[in-house]
């Protein structure tokens, strides 16, 4: 297993653990709960395996078990919050491990019908029991 201790999500440090809360774990992957909650219930599915930058590195299995966890917790989320939309996000640039962003859209609430903001002006944090109530529903809908 290759491991880069400069990628918060292979040594889950403190990086990681500022930003993210794990939710669990996965075939091919972590899932997160963003701390920062403008769009309810973001999340990020990250590989777990390995470090890897791109997702053409995956061998074809890696790749379909991957993508089925990106698509598992995408409709747990849609299940769980009911939003208009789901987007999906996978940048690297400043991070480069393979992961998704998977960002629930609300008609009539931020960036409705354009890209989700990485990092919005007006950040939303919740509560202790706010975050532990989000991270349930997720989980009953994996």
């Amino acid at each position: 297993m290759s491991t880069n201790t400069e990628c918060m999500y292979c040594a889950k440090d403190q990086r990681l653990s500022d930003l993210m809360i794990e939710v669990a774990e996965l075939d091919a992957s972590i899932l997160y709960l963003f701390k920062e909650q403008t769009y309810k219930g973001r999340c990020v599915v990250a590989y777990k395996k390995e470090h890897k930058n791109e997702i053409f590195e995956l061998s074809e299995e890696e790749m379909i078990l991957f993508t089925k966890d990106v698509a598992r917790v995408a409709k747990a989320v849609k299940t769980a919050f009911s939003p208009g939309k789901i987007n999906y996000g996978a940048y690297g640039d400043k991070m480069p491990h393979i992961h998704f962003h998977i960002v629930p859209k609300y008609e009539n609430a931020p960036k409705w019908g354009s890209t989700f903001d990485m990092q919005p002006d007006e950040k939303v944090y919740l509560s202790e029991s706010e975050y532990t109530e989000v991270i349930n529903k997720i989980k009953e809908n994996l």
